[in-house]
């Protein structure tokens, strides 16, 4: 692991600061799937087809609500760059690049794969993965200024916002360094903007102050600044909203620049919306949604700020902001098992780093639970599973209540309304949850006697979902009981929710509350080919060709450089991997674990020279180990690498060839590794915990019941 940072003079963390940083997170998202369903749309189409927006829309639109975006992937999931660089002091521009090249997925996640001088982040992309490094690949001099002043520069940047409470001016610093990877100019002026405002607005409330504090930070003769002094003139002459963003269309709209989203007009109707919304969070999001253009960017940024400024009472009021979402999104992309999370995970995660930034240890609410609830008001993405079941958060405790019986979920995987779900931006991920790990929970019943019981659902051949049902609990009148269970073998498909069901032991209405769940340890599976979409599913394919359902793993294929497909998450410790691996025609091909991103890793490769290698892949990679190894083509190597504490040990065809420790990498995912070429792997992958019988791909499935 990096080293951890010295503790350096900081402004001392705010006393509530989880809670606002959970509610700029919920901001975000909000604001995103607020604005998803027209995007791009002018104030005009909106005025003919939609009317003013004043909630959720999707539905209008024949939309999901969930949805993949690039707003919310890249704002979290670009931050990984401070702890996988140590905290760096300062923070440069080709440490965020490195993140880029580690967390996405070319072509499927994160970004507008829009095509080089088209999208500026794909342009950025390529210039990285060609050996061009940041801020150059961004740069004007390298991509021309219509290209490096689109709206990326902003989009991806509330988080660097979010892990410096108090503090614009570290910031903005972190925004120049952060948009500098993809973009110049005027993008990574408005980029300081949003990110010193964020910051702000933990401090402070009134937004034309958290304006002003935002053009601290970039050149008085920019034209992010006279879009700034404009907006607030015409507030000042009397003008309402409309008539402002009329104006800001004449002035500063899209006419008036080239590139398919230009940062000006979009950062124009931002700073329209905190300038009218006079702080509330409902107005701002009405402003914003309703005046067009990039609006899931623009309502973002927005509800980000007006969340931290509000914190958890910004979304009070007659529109139910938060029970729709329940906390849910999405982070595809290589670190494969954290695709399906919610925003209180991800907002501990945010406020971890602040405070190893500055020296303090992690908070882990409840022991680290996974679900804790430990967040005001959050549910953590569980939702009824039928009409007359309630969910709420009461006192730090998921409140389950039943008209007789009923339950609850929440997601683990690709949920079946998501099975056929399209977007530029692709649901990557993989199972939370697998067989052979173990599940706790503890849960008292409310004011009468329950029945509870937890169960996942795993897909069938026929991509629907089956129940598999833990032992019922009865539990008198508030009585409190703690929950074991052994997840069951799945036969090879994919788990994709997990819940509780409840019933009144009386009939009637009933509650169960929960205090917490967690699952751990390695899952003990063998990941074999099944009928159906769904076991190909739970791969990340971070790779050029797998057709699951056609050849499963017959035929993987990465035409240029290391392709990967990925299984797992940072969760996996002391476990062991087994493939049997067959190169086609590649440079190299094998196994992986502690996979972290597309470049950070553990990997086991045949090499076509004839040599057998352990390596460690980081910025660069490293030869661990090496051996002479016979590289015949179409010739099954059957390989098992594994990782316990910080000590490595592989083999190939029964024979230990190394034992070695190294201390980088303490946990992560599996992959199949295929560098530049196609290779085929045997049906029996599988995963054990170290010291475990490995499974058997001849085992009969668990017995379990349809849903």
């Amino acid at each position: 692991m990096p080293n951890e940072p010295r503790p350096e003079p900081r402004p001392p963390l705010p006393p509530d600061y989880p809670e606002r940083v959970y509610a700029g997170v919920l901001g975000k998202i909000i604001g995103v799937y607020v604005g998803r369903p027209v995007e791009n749309w002018s104030y005009e189409r909106i005025q003919r087809e939609i009317g003013d927006i004043r909630g959720y829309i999707h539905e209008k639109r024949g939309r999901r609500l969930i949805v993949t975006d690039d707003d919310i992937s890249g704002t979290l999931l670009f931050l990984n760059a401070l702890e996988d660089f140590g905290f760096p002091e300062p923070l440069e521009p080709w440490m965020v690049g490195e993140t880029w090249l580690d967390t996405l997925v070319e072509r499927q996640t994160t970004l507008w794969w829009g095509g080089l001088g088209n999208s500026t982040e794909h342009t950025a992309y390529l210039r990285l993965k060609q050996g061009t490094r940041a801020p150059l690949s961004g740069s004007a001099a390298t991509n021309g200024r219509v290209v490096s002043e689109q709206i990326g520069g902003q989009i991806f940047i509330d988080g660097w916002g979010l892990v410096c409470p108090g503090n614009p001016e570290r910031a903005a610093g972190y925004a120049r360094v952060a948009a500098s990877v993809s973009h110049d100019g005027e993008a990574i002026h408005g980029a300081q903007v949003i990110a010193a405002m964020v910051a702000q607005a933990f401090v402070e409330t009134d937004v034309d102050r958290l304006v002003e504090t935002g053009f601290r930070f970039v050149p008085a003769e920019s034209e992010i600044r006279r879009v700034a002094d404009a907006l607030r003139d015409w507030r000042a002459a009397g003008h309402d909203w409309r008539q402002s963003r009329r104006l800001l269309e004449e002035r500063f709209g899209y006419d008036r620049y080239l590139g398919a989203c230009p940062i000006v007009p979009n950062h124009g109707l931002v700073l329209l919306a905190l300038l009218y919304c006079e702080g509330d969070f409902a107005q701002g999001m009405h402003i914003v949604n309703t005046s067009g253009w990039d609006t899931d960017c623009n309502s973002g940024n927005v509800g980000c700020i007006l969340g931290v400024a509000g914190g958890l009472s910004a979304f009070d009021g007659p529109t139910d902001w938060r029970s729709p979402v329940a906390d849910r999104l999405f982070l595809p992309g290589p670190d494969a098992a954290r695709c399906f999370t919610d925003a209180a995970t991800e907002a501990i995660r945010v406020v971890n780093l602040a405070r190893r930034m500055r020296g303090l240890a992690p908070i882990q609410p409840k022991d680290g639970a996974r679900y804790h609830f430990a967040l005001p008001g959050s549910t953590q993405g569980f939702a009824p599973t039928d009409e007359t079941t309630s969910v709420t958060n009461e006192d730090g405790h998921l409140r389950i209540e039943v008209e007789g019986g009923g339950g609850v979920a929440t997601w683990t995987f690709i949920p079946p309304s998501h099975i056929d779900f399209v977007s530029g931006y692709k649901l990557i991920g993989s199972p939370t949850i697998h067989g052979g790990q173990k599940v706790t929970a503890t849960i008292a019943a409310g004011d009468t006697p329950v029945i509870a019981n937890l169960f996942v659902s795993r897909y069938d051949e026929a991509d629907e979902l089956v129940r598999v049902r833990g032992a019922e609990r009865h539990l008198g009148r508030r009585e409190t009981a703690r929950i074991e269970w052994a997840v069951p073998d799945t036969d090879g498909f994919p788990i994709a929710e997990i819940g509780f069901e409840v019933r009144s032991a009386a009939g009637g209405r009933a509650a169960l509350l929960v205090d917490r769940l967690d699952w751990g340890g390695t899952p003990s599976v063998v990941l074999r080919p099944r009928p159906g979409r769904m076991w190909g599913r739970a791969w990340a394919p971070c790779l050029d060709r797998f057709q699951a359902e056609r050849d499963g793993y017959g035929h993987l294929v990465h035409d240029a450089g290391l392709g990967m497909l990925i299984q797992g998450g940072r969760s996996w410790r002391d476990l062991r991997f087994s493939a049997k691996v067959t190169p086609h025609l590649a440079s190299r091909a094998g196994i992986a674990v502690c996979v972290r991103g597309m470049r950070r890793f553990y990997a086991l490769l045949l090499d076509h020279r004839g040599r057998i290698e352990l390596v460690r892949r980081g910025v660069e990679e490293s030869v661990l180990a090496s051996a002479p190894m016979p590289w015949d083509l179409y010739r099954e190597y059957a390989l098992v690498l594994e990782r316990r504490g910080d000590r490595l040990r592989a083999w190939a065809d029964g024979r230990l060839l190394f034992d070695l420790a190294d201390a980088t990498y303490d946990g992560g995912g599996v992959a199949l590794v295929v560098d530049s070429g196609a290779m085929g792997v045997a049906d029996d992958v599988s995963v054990t915990p170290v010291g475990a019988r490995e499974p058997s791909a001849s085992e009969p499935p668990t017995e379990v019941a349809r849903a």
